[in-house]
């Protein structure tokens, strides 16, 4: 088990770039995050979400991140809408609007597995400004704004180069159904497979799997449902990577439920052959 052995800050790289709603996700990402990662030191009961299978839990972690979230945000731009997880229900098509998952991969802290993150993201009109994904156990921050590239830790992330699938590894996510969605996954897995790529990982938070992609370790990631705040302030940070963001059909990818297809670019029309074919 990881123990704490510093608080959690924010990178003095990611507080040194000239974007304003940056500095602001970054601040908010620290608040929820050091709750997030002070319950999850000290642990928190989880329970299921009211109306929803056993298996999709909430915890007040994820709770008290949002409210610490949102609470900073509201402070800076009283006037921004806010999308949240758990309790805002702003709309994304507003001229800003701030998009938060204040705990990406709730069953990997439920299950004592330190790979979970905090995301903010902020959009003008429906496109990126900046995001901003922290995994508060371990201390990594990736982020990225407008123009100005992608970052984990004040290193600069680039896409892998690979131009055949034979020669990556793929993330993939199985969303809460476990009837025709779960197969279409598991199908196309198999095709995955077929084209020799050399593995499947499933690591159970979507915004840290799209950074595997902005960081060069996957090829592509996909997932066949996702909430916007899954995948908002992520997006981001694989495009100033260098890579292609689509729905699972090659479609522009909206602020609203859908699949998702990430890749390095290189590789996206290969792994869309694959991910539209069992589409569900």
């Amino acid at each position: 088990m990881t123990k704490p052995n510093s608080d959690l800050q924010i990178p003095h790289a990611l507080l040194e770039v000239d974007c304003h709603e940056l500095r602001a996700a970054a601040e908010a990402a620290l608040a929820g995050g050091r709750i997030v990662r002070s319950m999850f030191h000290r642990g928190v009961a989880m329970r299921s979400k009211a109306g929803e299978a056993s298996y999709n839990l909430v915890s007040d972690a994820d709770v008290e991140s949002e409210r610490a979230i949102v609470a900073v945000l509201s402070g800076r731009f009283p006037h921004h809408a806010i999308l949240a997880e758990e309790e805002h229900a702003g709309t994304a098509e507003s001229e800003f609007a701030w998009i938060i998952d204040p705990l990406d991969g709730t069953n990997n802290f439920a299950h004592r597995i330190p790979h979970f993150a905090v995301c903010v993201g902020c959009y003008q009109r429906g496109q990126p400004v900046c995001g901003v994904v922290v995994n508060p156990v371990r201390g990594d921050w990736y982020w990225a704004s407008a123009g100005r590239g992608a970052f984990h830790n004040g290193d600069r992330l680039h896409v892998d180069a690979a131009r055949s699938l034979d020669q990556v590894l793929i993330g993939c996510g199985f969303f809460y159904d476990r009837g025709a969605m779960m197969e279409a996954t598991l199908a196309a897995l198999a095709d995955f497979f077929r084209r020799n790529v050399h593995g499947i990982r499933r690591f159970g938070t979507a915004s840290l799997d799209f950074c595997c992609v902005a960081e060069g370790m996957f090829g592509a990631f996909f997932e066949y449902q996702l909430q916007p705040w899954d995948f908002a302030a992520a997006r981001i940070i694989v495009e100033e990577a260098g890579g292609v963001v689509t729905s699972g059909l090659g479609a522009d990818l909206q602020l609203r439920t859908s699949s998702v297809l990430v890749s390095n670019g290189h590789l996206h029309a290969d792994c869309l052959e694959i991910v539209r074919r069992h589409h569900p």
